[in-house]
């Protein structure tokens, strides 16, 4: 989408006019919709067939297809995608890679070939342990659990009357970069809504943070990286979402009441040891910049500027120091903008130094359309291998997964001229 549809389109949503998940261009049941799911794309690359990139160098390989997936299940025909970009996709030693939009519960392939291995179904929402590869920690109705997909065996960590309705997040949690503790979410015996961190480890509960004395509706909510902190966003009744920084005993440390500053972004430990949140900022001063934000300050730190950044994800927790931004809108606009940072449709990675460097990792080849078609690129625990989402230019087609692999240079190699076009020289 681009920046002025994205204007049009958060105001529309916070009047109410709209529901969110509707299509960007027509509704569900259009005839252009239907017609461009079943359009033929000769250019498309072939199905775990390696391809070079010629924007980015990288070698990329398409990893799901319509229909049947081998033994990881049915793919949808309008979608079959990883989760989100802010999701782990791969677990730990990155031997497993799952699928779960669109393909009919969770679909698990070989996390090097891409190739289908098993398929389940899960009730509760689960995200990767991030230390142990054959885990994933679950949540939902009463419980958190933790459970291994290769083997389909479940372990209740915690389970109690006193609270309902238990959510990962929901939708936007991680674990603690060590899967010690989470945040969960869930509605009290009072029927209040609470939010509290939990260690897996020590299997202690920490105390419940009453989100009803906070103004607004509570969007999701995730521990920090080192567990120390709860962020949670909150959706005001005039629309703005606003973030709110709790200690994991419930004391309200930092609440950022500007609109997304940033959003649809992650969290990570800076160089100098702080938590920080990296994402797109959708208010002044460095409103549709990419920007860090330290949980313990709110100190903002603008990292790339103005443009159609549209995610950010911090999931390579071996390879810290780079943020992956996946940028929206049309080369189109972008050539009549030439003081945007220069990308669209295309996948970065970028330096939270605030040195401007950049791995260029795919060119998306991604038209815009709607929430499912947008690229969201997740990396791989070491940074090696991403994963993104592209209809390959057809509005409304078929939405592929595609997973490029990141060549790392030894030393850090500056593109002085790509650095200059950042404008963060």
């Amino acid at each position: 989408m681009t920046l002025g549809g994205r204007h049009a389109l958060a105001l529309l949503l916070a009047a109410g006019a709209i529901s969110p998940n509707i299509y960007v261009a027509g509704g569900r049941q259009s005839k252009a919709a239907e017609a461009a799911a079943t359009a033929v794309v000769d250019n498309l690359p072939g199905y775990v067939h390696e391809t070079r990139d010629p924007w980015s160098g990288m070698v990329f390989a398409r990893i799901t297809r319509p229909g049947v997936l081998g033994r990881a299940g049915v793919c949808g025909k309008k979608y079959c995608t990883h989760r989100y970009s802010s999701a782990q996709a791969w677990n730990a030693d990155q031997s497993l890679l799952l699928i779960a939009n669109g393909c009919g519960g969770l679909c698990f392939l070989d996390g090097q070939t891409y190739l289908p291995l098993f398929h389940r179904n899960r009730a509760t929402e689960c995200e990767w342990h991030p230390t142990n590869p054959e885990l994933m920690i679950c949540v939902g109705g009463r419980q958190i659990a933790t459970w291994a997909p290769r083997t389909d065996h479940e372990d209740v960590v915690f389970a109690s009357g006193a609270y309902s309705n238990l959510k990962f997040g929901p939708n936007k949690g991680n674990p603690s970069r060590n899967g010690s503790r989470i945040a969960v979410r869930a509605t009290n015996n009072d029927g209040r809504a609470v939010v509290f961190a939990y260690d897996l480890k020590l299997r202690q509960k920490f105390p419940d943070i009453d989100l009803a004395e906070f103004p607004g509706t509570t969007g999701s909510c995730s521990i920090s990286p080192l567990g120390i902190n709860i962020l949670c966003s909150q959706q005001l009744p005039d629309g703005i979402e606003a973030s709110f920084v709790f200690s994991i005993d419930g004391i309200l440390r930092q609440k950022w009441m500007e609109h997304h500053r940033p959003g649809h972004g992650d969290m990570t430990v800076d160089s100098d040891g702080s938590e920080i949140y990296v994402g797109i900022s959708k208010s002044d001063p460095d409103k549709y910049q990419v920007i860090k934000r330290r949980l313990a300050d709110g100190k903002a730190t603008s990292l790339m500027k103005y443009g159609e950044a549209m995610h950010a994800s911090l999931r390579s927790l071996g390879r810290p120091g780079w943020v992956f931004l996946s940028y929206g809108g049309t080369p189109a606009e972008l050539s009549q903008h030439p003081d945007w940072a220069p990308y669209a449709q295309q996948v970065i990675a970028l330096r939270l130094d605030g040195s401007g460097e950049v791995r260029r990792v795919a060119d998306t080849h991604n038209a815009p359309f709607d929430y499912w078609s947008e690229t969201h690129a997740s990396p791989s625990p070491d940074g090696t291998q991403v994963v993104w989402s592209s209809n390959w230019g057809v509005p409304g087609g078929p939405v592929y997964d595609f997973v490029t692999r990141v060549e790392w240079p030894l030393k850090p190699v500056f593109d002085r001229k790509e650095i200059v076009a950042n404008d963060l020289q």
